[in-house]
């Protein structure tokens, strides 16, 4: 054997040689080889939560949530089982749309604290496993923001940072707009600057005048607000009202919508948005954020950072996004398409249509609520449950709005104290179908004052009277409830069959729907599954000649509906004949396959290994 220095060249010849590809690969990448992206996927199989900042927790006692009210509250995250929060926007903003107008896109507002407020979120927030998404509102600024200030003066380069344009003027020297085109806000989407002597345009708010995207200098400077937030440890960017980023450039005026019943001249579904909307330059835009939040992670070896998209439009354009880079094209057809009146073939029809379209390895996602609609408890009445369990359950992302996770409900607000823009652009008559203030109410903590939401009994909206029998305190003493239920569903999404398994939807007659998951690997066959009744009356459904789940499976309850009178892991003895309740629903898991025979084989053998140890 070698000795003494010999020994030591042998083991420096080991080293070089087990080092050597390494250096060759250093060498041939330019010395970047750190540079990888780590943890690709972790969002795929996420249950995603959207923080509405000024209503979920108030720690300075002002009326209005902040960060550290959110910081506190971040335990709570870890509790139900959720893997990833998304802010809605903290930025600097005069609130006209509460943090929508943004006047710096780099600035915490202080009505929600500091820069230093939220660096502490996110650290502790990555303490806790917590993954952190910020609103990125890139369609425009506020009017008060210094790009426009700039631009009106027409000073260089932010002359063209706006939408400008010249208008018509009336033989009576009335000023007319350059086209007919609408505000999602109501009224005309043009707004005449006296200062510089043209219209800009805003899809939105008069306060909130759209950035010009066919300007490189507007696509740098947001690209350079996206490495702001990246570089303060943010794990990816929920992009805001994309449809709107780019307009075609002739303003051709749009059509009037095929059907305007009922609808008033001056609200936006009068006109049919087809020059206002999905634009092809919207999408190569989408793309170099991709290519930015790639090379970011790239460089500085961090997890994938993500992007989700919001885009109120047709499936054909939202699955686009797809293409372009989004790693979550909000999926809001649960939201638009479907009510408490849909059928079970109407759901089955939503999830096939999202599924069968979307590009191959693209992951799913399902959205039942958030802070622009009505909430999922309000929108389908005693079937909240039904409706997490649903998103749960489908495969893919599962994105959860502020307050879902206990089944709060929308909140009356009366006209005077009525705070929506979108609603207060309208009038006493009309508020209410504009109004998204009912589904922004405080979250509900307990049956303190203010819901626990805040020390103040006086908050930026009201609170729901119903705060005092239902809020999270409450569900987490009693034996069953909706976060209960939201708990063991997020915990069941961490099983194989969950993450990996295929999915089939069937229509139950028009009485019930059923999502099976089901995993078949060495020889063993798992399975979850869902049924949902319809009716508002009992009804029955045989699994067996549904082909829902095989003879020889063993099932058991895992989770149902508030109210259903079963116990979870309760063995089903009659496969042919499970009872749903009116409007129940049960989650079941199933077994069959190498799992039982290996424990029928360990149990016949167990004599003769006794056996064998005795003698």
């Amino acid at each position: 054997m070698p000795k003494g220095g010999a020994v030591q060249k042998l083991i420096m010849a080991r080293l070089i040689a087990r080092s050597l590809p390494f250096l060759l690969l250093h060498l041939f990448l330019g010395g970047r080889v750190s540079g990888t992206i780590n943890n690709v996927g972790w969002w795929k199989d996420t249950v995603f939560y959207q923080i509405y900042p000024r209503s979920f927790m108030d720690a300075d006692g002002d009326g209005i949530g902040d960060l550290k009210g959110i910081t506190s509250k971040l335990e709570h995250f870890v509790d139900a089982g959720i893997g990833a929060i998304w802010l809605s926007p903290i930025y600097a903003s005069p609130m006209v749309d509460f943090g929508y107008d943004i006047s710096n896109f780099r600035e915490i507002d202080p009505t929600f604290g500091t820069i230093s407020d939220f660096e502490a979120l996110t650290a502790r927030a990555k303490q806790l496993g917590l993954k952190v998404i910020l609103d990125f509102v890139p369609n425009h600024s506020a009017d008060d923001h210094e790009w426009f200030a700039k631009s009106v003066n027409r000073e260089s380069p932010y002359e063209d940072y706006y939408v400008w344009q010249n208008g018509s003027v009336r033989e009576d020297g009335t000023l007319l707009p350059p086209n007919n085109w609408i505000s999602v806000f109501s009224g005309p989407a043009w707004t005449y600057n006296e200062q510089r002597g043209q219209w800009y345009f805003h899809q939105f708010a008069k306060q909130q005048p759209d950035l010009n995207y066919r300007s490189t200098g507007v696509q740098e400077e947001m690209k350079n607000v996206l490495r702001f937030w990246l570089a303060k440890g943010v794990d990816g960017f929920r992009v805001d009202a994309v449809p709107h980023l780019v307009e075609v450039s002739d303003l051709t005026d749009e059509p009037i919508s095929d059907d305007v019943t009922g609808i008033n001249p001056n609200d936006y579904p009068y006109l049919n948005h087809i020059y206002t909307k999905d634009q092809p330059l919207t999408y190569e835009i989408m793309q170099s954020w991709r290519t930015l939040l790639d090379e970011y992670a790239d460089q500085a070896n961090s997890d994938e950072k993500i992007l989700m998209t919001e885009a109120y439009t047709n499936l054909t354009s939202t699955l686009k996004y797809y293409d372009v880079g989004s790693h979550i094209p909000f999926n809001f057809k649960f939201i638009m398409e479907i009510s408490s009146d849909s059928t079970p073939a109407d759901f089955k029809n939503t999830v096939d249509s999202w599924v069968n379209n979307m590009p191959e390895n693209a992951v799913a996602n399902w959205v039942m609520g958030n802070h622009d609609r009505s909430r999922t408890a309000t929108r389908f009445p005693n079937r909240a449950d039904q409706m997490t369990m649903l998103a749960m359950i489908l495969p893919g992302v599962a994105v959860t709005y502020n307050g879902e996770e206990i089944g709060m409900t929308d909140t009356w607000v009366s006209w005077e104290n009525t705070q929506d823009p979108q609603a207060c652009n309208t009038d006493p008559t009309r508020y209410e179908a504009h109004t998204r203030d009912p589904n922004r109410s405080p979250f509900q903590w307990d049956t303190t004052t203010s819901a626990g939401f805040s020390k103040n009994s006086n908050t930026w909206l009201p609170v729901n009277p119903n705060y005092i029998t239902l809020n999270l305190a409450t569900q987490k003493s009693a034996a069953t409830s909706h976060y209960k239920v939201y708990q063991k569903l997020t915990k069941l999404r961490q099983s194989p069959v969950l993450r990996y398994g295929t999915h089939d939807v069937k229509d139950l007659a028009g009485n019930a729907l059923s999502v099976s998951r089901t995993l078949e690997e060495n020889g063993k066959t798992q399975r979850v599954v869902l049924l949902i009744n319809f009716r508002n009356a009992q009804t029955t459904v045989d699994l067996i000649s549904s082909q829902i789940v095989g003879d020889s499976e063993t099932v058991k309850f895992y989770t149902t509906s508030i109210g259903y009178p079963v116990v979870a892991e309760v063995e089903i003895q009659d496969k042919t004949n499970v009872v749903l309740p009116a409007r129940a629903s049960i989650v079941v898991t199933s077994e069959s396959g190498a799992a039982q025979i290996t424990a029928s084989i360990v149990l016949a053998i167990l004599p003769l290994i006794f056996k064998y140890i005795v003698t």
